[in-house]
């Protein structure tokens, strides 16, 4: 059997769209406040903007060029550039798989958030409420064998509406549904940060953004912060910009493209900043708590903080609490079915398995591995899993491409192929950033990630950091071992 007709994106507003919607995700919502607040408010910016384009476009750039030029899966391609490489690439589908597996549960918290948000039902103690009635926390002994049947029915949820949109064709299925979450996504932000503006207090908030602590420029990790936050917010290294590229027709323009994407994700988490620091401005003054005890991240800030903050708004917050989760539902599902493309158009491209089919074994695949976080320990688990493939392997990943894309691969291809439509152009400089500045600042992010991570584990993590270490070694050469069933596979 041979490869079918390519699929193609019907439009580049409907490619915009979807790349904007995958970058677009629970980073940019909770993880990005956080880390502007703590790493010198305004002055943040500016590190922030130069790894936007050291890093962030830089890397995007690379990732649309190799997807554009070859128009094949991440493992396809990276077997034509060397067959010995593989294995590489489904490391890299694997990390990302894994962490869609513990994402979608995330997703599916929020989706209990959005039916609590319209009584209130998590009362006068948020945080209590979260451990206790949504996760139902225990300790492992008993914990890890426990399911918690709200989560798991919530995480079937967002596994099934992510099967219901990836099987279908491209463009009815990730197009389609990009164009209508992202301008909804979109609106409900404006929607809050416009009436978060009103609040008192919230001056007290926004502020933040806008009052530099020059200092903080002259340390380290903040810069490292910066890249940090770009890596995770573009979702750098993911195939997702690969994967979505080598859908482009002939005659895009790549170049303006990316640029557009990265500027779009970015002016979204700092105009979504604005809210939710106003917003924490506005709990500082009804509550007196410091404002630098409000501003935390992830699922503390969602699940904790907000809803503390809706319990002091009166009967408003029966309209802007589901909004608020609404917007975090919709930014996470753009997310998974951005995460799962990757994934399964590899499979379908080297096995020659239907889009639906695949769509359907990966997704009941990723469900029971999900199951996981659906128990009473599950929330421990997942910040292991999150620690260790965002800090460790993740950031390999991303610095194995460089590599290969930077000194293995005919990089000047890739500048042919970036300028041939592009309004605007690239050159030595950027072949420069990619081969050079790009691997040390990535090595750096590395390190400091593997400290952070080794330094708080305890054996649990250790054991389960091992165990991930095993299965990212061993099923990747699996699945490059396993023969093609498409005879175009292996031809160069």
């Amino acid at each position: 059997m041979t490869e079918e007709k390519k699929t193609e994106w019907n439009s580049n507003l409907a490619f915009m769209m979807a790349m904007i919607g995958s970058a677009v995700g629970l980073g940019n919502i909770w993880r990005f406040p956080n880390v502007l607040y703590s790493n010198g408010g305004g002055s943040f910016m500016i590190p922030y903007i130069v790894s936007l384009f050291l890093l962030g476009i830089s890397f995007v750039l690379v990732e649309y060029a190799v997807g554009f030029k070859f128009k094949r899966s991440l493992a396809r391609i990276l077997f034509v550039v060397n067959k010995k490489l593989e294995p590489v690439a489904w490391l890299i589908l694997l990390i990302v798989f894994l962490i869609t597996t513990y994402y979608v549960c995330v997703v599916g918290w929020d989706f209990i958030y959005i039916i609590l948000s319209f009584t209130k039902a998590w009362g006068s103690n948020p945080d209590l409420y979260f451990a206790n009635n949504v996760l139902h926390a225990a300790d492992p002994l008993t914990g890890a064998l426990t399911i918690v049947p709200n989560v798991l029915v919530a995480v079937f949820v967002i596994w099934f509406l992510a099967w219901f949109i990836i099987k279908r064709d491209l463009n009815d299925g990730i197009g389609n549904v990009s164009k209508i979450l992202l301008p909804l996504l979109c609106g409900i932000v404006v929607l809050i940060v416009a009436f978060s503006l009103t609040l008192p207090g919230a001056s007290i908030g926004y502020t933040q953004i806008f009052s530099p602590d020059w200092s903080a420029l002259g340390n380290l990790n903040v810069w490292l912060a910066a890249f940090g936050q770009i890596v995770f917010s573009l979702s750098l290294g993911m195939a997702i910009a690969m994967t979505y590229a080598s859908y482009l027709p002939e005659g895009s323009k790549l170049v303006d493209n990316a640029i557009i994407v990265a500027f779009s994700n970015s002016g979204f988490e700092v105009f979504n900043s604005i809210g939710i620091f106003s917003i924490l401005g506005y709990m500082t003054v009804t509550s007196g708590i410091p404002f630098n005890e409000l501003v935390t991240e992830g699922t503390g800030l969602a699940f904790v903080v907000f809803p503390q903050v809706f319990n002091t708004m009166g009967g408003i917050s029966y309209i802007i609490g589901p909004l608020f989760f609404l917007c975090i539902l919709f930014a996470g599902i753009t997310s998974v079915i951005a995460l799962l493309e990757g994934v399964c158009y590899s499979i379908s491209e080297k096995f020659l398995i239907e889009r639906k089919k695949t769509a359907t074994v990966v997704c009941i695949v990723g469900f029971f591995i999900s199951c996981i976080f659906a128990t009473s320990y599950g929330s421990t688990i997942l910040g292991i899993f999150d620690a260790y493939l965002n800090n460790f392997a993740l950031l390999f990943a991303i610095l194995l491409e460089c590599i290969i894309f930077g000194w293995i691969y005919k990089f000047d291809d890739l500048i042919e192929t970036l300028n041939s439509n592009s309004t605007i152009k690239v050159g030595k400089t950027w072949k420069t950033v990619i081969k050079y500045i790009l691997p040390v600042c990535i090595t750096g992010l590395w390190i400091q990630g593997v400290y952070s991570t080794a330094s708080t584990a305890d054996n649990l993590s250790l054991g389960v950091m091992l165990l991930l270490t095993i299965i990212l070694i061993v099923v990747p050469i699996i699945f490059a071992k396993l023969p093609a069933i498409n005879k175009d596979y292996y031809k160069t």
